[in-house]
């Protein structure tokens, strides 16, 4: 026993009352459509065909045109509820057909007038195609429509997926389209804040005239390019549209018609169009004329398909016969061909444009039909399969307990439309292309949306590539996938969809005021730091050890400055230092040569070579600078410059202090004469030797020196030094030193005017003068270079004050020594001023 299961879809009665109406309605101008009707028969024909599944049921289905208006919707939907001819709800005269489900409609403000019927009934209704209405969010279809379901996934995924090909793209300077409806602002509300978060800005909002409005706004080329200011606008070269699919013709005619008032060539427009999974590429009948090029090139997200067997060859085997046995058919042979047959020619003087019935599908271009399954074709092949597993489950469970004896054979089981509810949102099944279909809690499809970037070719042919897509099932970071590889190469080259031009490495965003965040001035970033990717808001710092380069694009590693033997500046100090090494020395072999020597013998000898001695130490201990710094030339070289210094100094004190006690002591009656000696000298060369030395003591012993680089000082490069430890000691160090210069050039200043034949006074004065003049400008300088430089200028002032001690005490002394030998005698000596 066969029963008969009404499933209708598109809601489409075809009777001769309606021929005229057809002919101007959206379906027999939009042939492509036409494969809805297929893709139902073709399901239908494969489940009953399939011994497996509903056995001893037969499906069968009814449609129905909504004809996108209300009250026609209402009329259908009330048919659906009726066996009989007029519109009489809840009355049936045909118990066999039993209406089972609904699949429909094309857009969401038929779907839901519908469901408001339907819902009463507990009917299941299957949505093939486009979002919720905007009237009811996800969780309101599940409390108020729970008889409804979705063939398609939740639209966020898709406008996700919109954000995420936008910014993989950088697109950021973006126009949206949208119907001029509850709708679209539903798709304003959502979409825009999205985009906001992904750095995207909106440059303008345009709104297409839903289908009752579409055809007043067509009557004034005014109204065109008014309404046309998102083709005009040469800084949106991005448009993403949300539009059903009746309004590409209006986009389509608007296009052509902004392009004729602007005298340019369609395809001159150059838009990329980023389009939702409502968009089919279909043409109307009536604009065959115009070329779909203008959106070549153009991004979709489609409802995620894989093709299904047979299907071509199940489109190969349609074919009309006679009017009375398939009107579709007919209606679709003759608006698709361009053609009439012979009832339809009744009249009619001219038959060459006869159909014949031989024409081939194959050869029409993929605007009006494909033949290969669309995304739409293919939800609503899903909805079928869905359908017929949840009957197949139904009637095998209540087979096994509830079959009833009836002339020897096995009635049918009855079931009622609301039997099913449960059953279908729990179905999970792999369709013959090898998807799996299943709802989720909110009664949506659980897949994804395929990403296709569209050929079209001239000849009206076009080609899907498919680049990526939205696997909402995925891993965090594998929902989201593009490849740019398989972009047709003549369309990688995609434009800049920017407000202004990319801030390079080396540059940074500063926003314009009162401009969009998307629009800024690029600066260029300070000393120092860097941006290596372009658009960076923020400059960063190169690590530590690096700087910045030229370009400020990259990040080079330092180099270490210190002041090294093998550059120009540390090898000429070298040299200097000991080229005054030897010249000291040589005043030591000298003065050891000519020891007997009056001149030598009145200079008390054994200070004389103290001060020789340490002078040449002083020399030597600047060697201690040139280097890289390490611990131990670190803890010698202020140390040891301070105690040498210290002794130099203190040899001159004593020497400045033996003149004056020596001319007070040839007093008569001065009881100075017992301070005379050799004992004086050494005890003031010690004690004030001994106290810097303690000092150096502490200042080893607390806060040592210590090899330091200093990253920051210097942009370039990396300061390797010694730390000072104790700034305190150090100044200490040298504050010492400067008050025994202090005290040997006061003494030696008031011992001048001493009688000649015992005076140094007046050369140890000039040398302090110089010591101290030299050890002033230190500090300064001292304090205002770095790295290597400040090192030069610490071993410039030991080479200078050490040169001007050496120079301006015993310079005078070696010229008569050498060049003088006759002025070099006791007689000579007290009578001439040495």
């Amino acid at each position: 026993i066969v029963g008969e299961t009404s499933i209708p879809l598109h809601h489409y009665e075809l009777n001769k009352d309606y021929i005229s109406a057809l002919i101007n309605s959206f379906f027999s101008s939009r042939t492509k459509n036409y494969q809805h009707i297929l893709s139902l028969a073709f399901a239908v024909k494969e489940i009953n065909e399939n011994p497996e599944l509903l056995p001893n049921v037969s499906l069968g289905f009814h449609i129905y045109d909504s004809y996108t208006n209300a009250r026609m919707t209402h009329q259908n939907t009330l048919k659906l509820l009726s066996s009989h001819k007029t519109v009489v709800p809840n009355f049936k005269c045909n118990k066999q057909k039993n209406l089972m489900a609904v699949i429909g409609g094309l857009d969401s403000e038929i779907s839901l007038y519908m469901a408001t019927l339907l819902g009463i009934y507990k009917i299941p209704q299957v949505k093939y195609l486009d979002c919720l209405d905007s009237r009811l969010a996800v969780t309101d279809v599940k409390t108020h429509l729970p008889s409804f379901y979705r063939m398609v996934p939740n639209e966020e995924y898709q406008y996700e997926g919109i954000a995420q090909l936008l910014q993989h793209f950088q697109w950021t300077w973006v126009g949206i389209l949208t119907m001029d409806d509850d709708n679209g602002d539903k798709f304003f509300q959502t979409l825009i804040p999205m985009l906001l978060k992904h750095g995207i800005c909106i440059a303008l909002k345009g709104k297409i005239p839903a289908t009752s409005q579409a055809a007043d706004t067509l009557t004034s080329f005014d109204s065109i390019l008014e309404e046309a200011i998102y083709l005009s606008n040469a800084s949106v070269q991005v448009l993403v549209v949300n539009a059903e699919t009746i309004t590409i013709s209006f986009l389509l005619f608007k296009i052509y018609a902004y392009a004729a008032l602007a005298d340019i060539l369609p395809l001159a427009v150059g838009k990329v169009w980023i389009m939702t999974a409502q968009w089919d590429f279909s043409a109307d009948t009536t604009q065959t004329d115009m070329d779909m090029q203008v959106f070549d090139g153009a991004f979709t997200f489609a409802i995620h398909l894989n093709e299904v067997p047979e299907f071509r060859k199940f489109l190969q085997t349609v074919c009309p016969k006679s009017k009375n046995e398939d009107g579709f058919t007919l209606l679709f042979w003759e608006k698709a061909f361009n053609c009439l047959y012979s009832d339809s020619m009744d009249g009619m003087e001219n038959n060459n444009n006869a159909c014949s019935g031989e024409e081939n599908l194959e050869s029409l271009p993929g605007t009006l039909f494909e033949m290969s399954m669309t995304g739409q074709s293919y939800t609503i092949y899903n909805a079928v399969h869905a359908l017929g597993h949840s009957l197949h489950k139904m009637y095998s469970a209540r087979q096994k307990h509830r079959a009833v004896p009836n002339r020897g054979g096995v009635s049918p089981v009855k079931v009622q439309p609301w039997q099913l509810h449960s059953l279908l949102r729990s179905i999970s099944f792999n369709n013959s292309a090898g998807d799996r279909v299943s709802f989720d809690e909110n009664s949506e499809l659980v897949s994804g949306f395929d990403i296709v970037n569209w050929v079209l070719f001239p000849n009206k042919s076009f080609l899907r590539v498919k680049v990526g897509g939205m696997d909402p099932q995925a891993l965090p970071d594998q929902k989201f996938k593009v490849n740019e590889e398989v972009i047709p190469f003549s369309r990688r080259v995609l434009p800049l969809a920017r407000c202004n031009d990319h801030c390079h490495p080396g540059y940074r965003r500063k926003k314009k005021e009162g401009e969009p965040f998307c629009c800024y001035d690029c600066t260029p970033c300070p000393d120092g730091k860097i941006s290596d990717q372009n658009d960076m808001d923020n400059c960063f710092q190169c690590p530590e050890g690096q700087f910045s380069d030229k370009n400020k694009d990259n990040c080079l590693p330092k180099n270490l400055n210190f002041l090294s033997f093998t550059e120009p500046l540390g090898a000429t100090l070298a040299f200097f230092i000991l080229f005054s090494s030897l010249i000291t020395a040589a005043v030591l072999g000298i003065f050891i040569k000519n020891k007997d020597t009056p001149i030598v013998k009145a200079n008390n000898w054994e200070i004389t070579y103290s001060l020789l001695i340490s002078l040449l130490l002083c020399f030597l201990c600047s060697l201690l600078f040139i280097g890289r710094p390490n611990i131990v030339t670190c803890y010698l070289r202020q140390t040891a410059f301070g105690i040498i210094f210290s002794v130099a100094v203190s040899c001159i004190l004593a020497k400045t202090i033996t003149v004056v006690l020596a001319f007070v002591a040839t007093k008569p009656g001065s009881r100075m004469r017992k301070w005379m000696g050799k004992r004086l000298a050494s005890s003031v060369l010690l004690g004030c030797s001994t106290i810097q030395a303690i000092i150096c003591a502490v200042w080893l012993c607390t806060a040592p020196p210590f090899p330091h680089f200093d990253m920051h000082s210097l942009t370039e490069e990396i300061i390797l030094e010694c730390n000072e430890g104790s700034v305190t000691l150090f100044y200490c160090v040298l504050g010492y030193l400067g008050f025994l210069a202090s005290v040997s050039f006061i003494v030696a200043f008031q011992a001048r005017k001493l009688p000649d034949s015992f005076n140094e006074a007046k050369f140890i004065t000039f040398s302090m003068l110089v010591f101290c003049t030299v050890w002033l400008s230190f500090v300064p300088s001292y304090l205002s270079t770095k790295g290597k430089y400040t090192v030069a200028v610490e071993i410039f002032s030991i080479l200078s004050s050490s040169a001007g001690l050496l120079g301006c005490i015993f310079a005078p002394k070696c010229f008569i020594i050498i060049f003088r030998p006759s002025l070099n005698t006791k007689d000579q000596l007290i009578r001439r001023n040495i």
